[in-house]
């Protein structure tokens, strides 16, 4: 019994854990999930607050209404059914609060207060509490704070001066409060049950990845010892015609390097899949330099002619503290990324630029391939959304952003369609040489 309880409250512990991970996540950047809320609450206050203007007002009269709030709300709501072409824009964290904090807790607390907390508006105002605590806590706790406080503000402001007679300390002793701090809870702790759930979900796919990458490779590592000895058999053989002895050896080639690209995608869905553990394990001091040699050694590329298209620029080594089996994967990522670009395209060269002589080090992978459309710039790091439609997995820039997020790097991407592609990789530094002298923003694409 023990155990079980104990066992109970280490899961609950590490859902609690999971939850705030990913409140963070949420507050840190526009996450679709949170983007879609958005746009759905946007479009429901479009059409609820006129609608129920003419229930209250018409059809079921309420003792108070006020169509210019109403208005107002709409107003608010308008570049939010839009929230995901402007989920990037620096203004939106701001209007985002603003926006819910308006439409939710001050409108609701507001016509709850002028209404006399009858029972239409103190059951709204609870379903209005519901809505607003599916979005991030500490976004949705600063929202309820700021427009509860401002709706009593006003309400004394307008109505309680004019009219002292005793109302707002009866409605400030409502019984609705613990009702509402009920609701805030049990949503709360929701999210947890649905922060353990998706942590249980990874587990069991980090499992499932396990036993499929050993089925896999032990049919890969067979090809590619087959192959490596049809090579040798090849060599030593004699009667064969040249040219189709040569034909034989690309055929060979061909297979290791399909091997080895199989290899690093089935690391890729494995680490994909266990990214939120390992990131949170102990990490290293790695250096930049050797860690792009060694993904330029590993990486399988297709001939000499491919390999002669990456120029790799240090201007300056720098540390950075990760984990060498992530950063590996990441850089393979942006490479194989890059190589994909130039050979749709049909043109094109990959510059890759270590530049530690700044206040934040910075790795650069510039390819002057197809580039991107800029509809799909919002995209690319979206969980299994590939670019073009139907060319990969979907996951490869998504676990870069994840892993990087939680080393606290930043990576941005900036690309014209058919002209270049920029990935900008920021890392964090403790301390900044004040002997170096950092070179200016502008990047060569030559």
């Amino acid at each position: 019994m023990i155990v079980s309880i104990t066992k109970y409250f280490s899961a609950l512990r590490r859902g609690f854990a999971d939850a705030a991970a990913g409140w963070r996540r949420e507050q840190a950047q526009p996450h679709d999930a949170v983007v879609k809320r958005i746009a759905q609450l946007s479009w429901i206050a479009l059409v609820g607050m006129p609608l129920y203007y003419v229930v209250w007002h018409v059809w079921f009269p309420q003792p108070y209404e006020n169509l210019w709030l109403r208005l107002g709300g709409m107003a608010a709501c308008l570049p939010g059914i839009c929230a995901a072409r402007f989920a990037r824009q620096r203004w939106f964290p701001a209007y985002q609060v603003a926006a819910l904090t308006y439409i939710l807790p001050f409108f609701f607390t507001y016509m709850y207060l002028m209404n006399g907390a009858n029972t239409v508006w103190s059951e709204s105002l609870l379903i209005a509490v519901i809505l607003l605590f599916h979005f991030d806590f500490a976004l949705a706790l600063l929202s309820y704070v700021a427009g509860t406080v401002l709706a009593y503000l006003l309400y004394y402001c307008l109505h309680y001066v004019h009219h002292p007679d005793g109302t707002l300390v009866q409605l400030l002793m409502q019984g609705q409060w613990p009702i509402y701090l009920f609701a805030i809870v049990a949503v709360s702790l929701a999210k947890v049950g649905r922060g353990m759930l998706e942590s249980e979900r990874l587990a069991g796919m980090a499992a499932a990845m396990g036993t499929v990458s050993h089925e896999l490779r032990t049919p890969l590592l067979s090809i590619g010892a087959n192959s490596r000895g049809m090579k040798r058999l090849l060599m030593q053989a004699s009667g064969m015609r040249e040219q189709d002895r040569v034909a034989m050896e690309k055929a060979l080639a061909r297979v290791e390097i399909e091997v080895r690209h199989m290899n690093n995608a089935i690391d890729l869905l494995l680490l994909s899949s266990t990214a939120g553990q390992r990131t949170s394990q102990e990490r290293q001091a790695l250096s930049m330099e050797t860690m792009v040699k060694s993904m330029l050694d590993r990486y399988p590329f297709a001939n000499q002619g491919q390999a002669d298209l990456v120029a790799v620029t240090v201007r300056a080594d720098f540390q950075f503290l990760g984990q060498t089996d992530l950063c590996s994967m990441i850089l393979l990522n942006l490479l194989r990324n890059a190589l994909s670009a130039l050979q749709r395209a049909g043109k094109g060269r990959i510059r890759i630029i270590i530049d530690g002589a700044r206040a934040r080090p910075r790795l650069l992978f510039i390819d002057t391939g197809s580039g991107i459309e800029e509809a799909s710039m919002p995209h690319i790091f979206r969980r299994f959304y590939s670019y073009p439609h139907n060319s990969g997995s979907g996951i490869g820039l998504s676990f870069c952003k994840e892993v990087l997020d939680a080393w606290n790097v930043t990576i941005r991407c900036i690309s014209r369609a058919q002209r270049y592609t920029i990935f900008a990789l920021e890392f964090p530094r403790a301390a900044v040489d004040p002997d170096s002298d950092p070179e200016p923003e502008i990047v060569s694409l030559a």
